[in-house]
């Protein structure tokens, strides 16, 4: 009888060792996505240091002064006529902060001299010719999106200073015209600001490039991924002139947007832009890199984290054969085929997170999907709760670095001589990048990554 039980309590062993490492079968969790995944816009600000050369000012002013600049034709009152031509072109340079323009002027002027004695009239006039240099200083402003001026002429400088002689007595003629230019110098001031102010507007270039930029960008053929711009408003500090440019620091404020599947629906609305003064912007930028990884892809890499490794609890262990990734309802499904003392395929589920110190994909709040996990527990909780499991779990992880730095260098492309219209460029760096969302699509796991960085808008060679 002993010997009978001696034999029953071994066949019981043998057939609890036959029940832990017989093949178990699971039901597989069908995939499913949703059909468009949207990063959730967010206001955004962008610094937008608009520069104009020096040199456009000067060619641009050239454009509108031509020809007879100034004509009086009466000689009563001041016994002068005056006419005055622009030279030569105007040359305009950068000074002390200010806008120093030099005016080649050319002067022609009829003077009429002469006394009355005696109750006798003897009047004479003679016409005179003369050539100078009008130079002027202009402090400069920006509003309503134009460049305007406060002009001041400094001096008029005679290439010649000829006399003539009235009364018997030599008198440089310029004596008689200065009285004369004193309210020429005022016309002449206002002349420069009109010039300026009509010439040197802003907004249909900054718009343009507005435009340009806001215009959706096929980021990804094979993913049809966009990225797409909203602004909203811009911001304007005081221009300052120095190293032959005046220099406007815009600050947009934004909506960023990317969108995988569909082109994004943000629309710009020039008509609904606001220009407004502040003292202050901010320096930063926020846009979306994403980074793409196929599901085959990231298996792969998962499945190297397990090559060769034994998991082991006491007298049970498994190993790792497979690795299958996709996703559904928004979890990552990881299929992992087992053999040791459990063998079989079985399903984690778990949330999809980014690690921005390794730039890693994790998966967090992992467990065995329902119909796995039921099966497992009626061999006990070893592998459902025990160390192996949280083992399994921490090597359910992949690098992205290379996906990352391939959308830093497809978001540098847009941010390097980048040039929507003609005469406008942009240039920007980015400096860092923080975790955000992570999608799981039918082709690949998205991880959209903010990016921080810096953006300038230059406009060149204005028509």
């Amino acid at each position: 009888m002993r010997r009978n039980n001696i034999f029953l309590v071994a066949g019981t062993l043998l057939l609890a060792a036959c029940s832990t490492s017989k093949k178990i079968q699971t039901l597989k969790p069908e995939a499913n996505y949703s059909k468009e995944v949207v990063y959730d816009k967010q206001m955004s600000y962008l610094q937008l240091p608009v520069e104009i050369s020096v040199a456009d000012i000067q060619s641009q002013t050239n454009k509108y002064l031509n020809g007879l600049i100034y004509e009086d034709n009466n000689l009563e009152g001041d016994d002068l006529m005056l006419r005055v031509w622009k030279q030569s072109p105007v040359v305009v340079s950068e000074k002390n902060g200010k806008l120093h323009l030099e005016l080649p002027l050319k002067v022609w002027t009829r003077v009429r001299y002469g006394a009355e004695k005696f109750g006798i009239s003897a009047f004479d006039t003679r016409d005179i010719n003369l050539n100078g240099v009008v130079k002027i200083n202009s402090a400069v402003n920006f509003n309503n999106w134009k460049v305007n001026t406060i002009t001041q002429i400094e001096a008029i400088d005679w290439v010649e200073s000829p006399s003539i002689s009235v009364m018997g007595r030599n008198m440089p003629i310029t004596y008689l015209i200065n009285p004369a230019l004193a309210s020429f110098k005022s016309r002449i001031a206002k002349m420069i600001d009109d010039a300026i102010d009509k010439t040197v507007d802003i907004k249909p270039y900054v718009i343009s490039a507005l435009e340009g930029v806001s215009k959706p960008i096929q980021v990804n053929e094979e993913y049809n991924t966009w990225f797409g711009m909203q602004p909203v408003e811009i911001y304007a500090t005081k221009a300052v002139i120095a190293n032959k440019k005046i220099t406007m620091n815009l600050g947009l404020k934004a909506y960023l947007e990317t969108v995988v599947g569909a082109k994004p629906t943000l629309n710009f609305d020039k008509n609904k832009l606001m220009l407004m003064s502040v003292d202050k912007m901010p320096s930063e930028f926020n846009a979306n890199v994403a980074s793409f990884v196929t599901y085959d892809n990231a298996a792969a890499l998962v499945q190297k984290n397990f090559a060769g490794q034994k998991f082991e609890s006491g007298k049970r262990s498994v190993t790792i054969t497979s690795v299958n990734l996709w996703g559904k309802d928004g979890k990552l499904i990881v299929e992992l085929g087992m053999k040791g003392s459990v063998n079989g395929t079985f399903y984690l589920a778990g949330v999809p997170q980014y690690d921005p110190q390794k730039r890693e994909i994790f998966l967090n709040q992992v467990e065995f999907v329902l119909d796995s996990k039921n099966k497992l527990l009626k061999l006990g909780d070893w592998l459902v709760h025990g160390l192996i499991a949280k083992k399994i779990q921490e090597s359910c992880r992949f690098s992205i670095d290379g996906q990352l730095k391939e959308g830093e260098k497809t978001m540098a492309s847009y941010l390097t001589n980048y040039q929507p219209v003609k005469g406008v460029k942009v240039n920007g760096s980015l400096s860092q990048l923080a975790p955000n969302r992570i999608f799981l699509t039918p082709n690949a796991l998205i991880a959209m990554v903010v990016a921080k960085g810096k953006v300038s808008i230059s406009i060149d060679g204005m028509q």
